[in-house]
């Protein structure tokens, strides 16, 4: 079974970084595409970073271009997904979800979910 668990969220200052982590068990990350969702209250889920399983990076959204970076580490099956300048409307809960080989920009197209972290910017 597939399973991914996200890790690394928290309450900071506007500003301020975290770095998010999704880590998988069961399976191997090598093969599988990874994206970073958000939801944030009251909102619809937004896709925010991809990246396939070969290290390409996709950008879903534009509020983030020059802040979040995404990457991947095979070895330890963990995807990262860097939080820089974070701003309030970046609060949200962070869900990362798997698919293979390549990034898609349809949520319905990744397979597995993991159960999300909690992000909250605020003084």
């Amino acid at each position: 079974q597939l399973q991914l668990v996200e890790s690394g969220g928290g309450l900071v200052q506007p500003g301020g970084s975290l770095r998010l982590s999704c880590a998988a068990s069961g399976f191997s990350l090598d093969y599988y595409a990874i994206a970073w969702v958000r939801r944030a209250p009251g909102k619809e889920r937004e896709g925010i970073l991809c990246i396939s399983s070969r290290g390409g990076s996709t950008d879903y959204a534009d509020s983030v271009k020059g802040r979040f970076t995404i990457t991947r580490d095979n070895p330890k099956n963990t995807v990262y997904l860097q939080m820089n300048s974070l701003k309030p409307e970046d609060t949200a809960v962070y869900y990362c979800a798997a698919r293979f080989a390549y990034c898609s920009v349809r949520e319905a197209d990744f397979t597995s979910w993991g159960q999300g972290t909690q992000v909250t910017v605020s003084s």
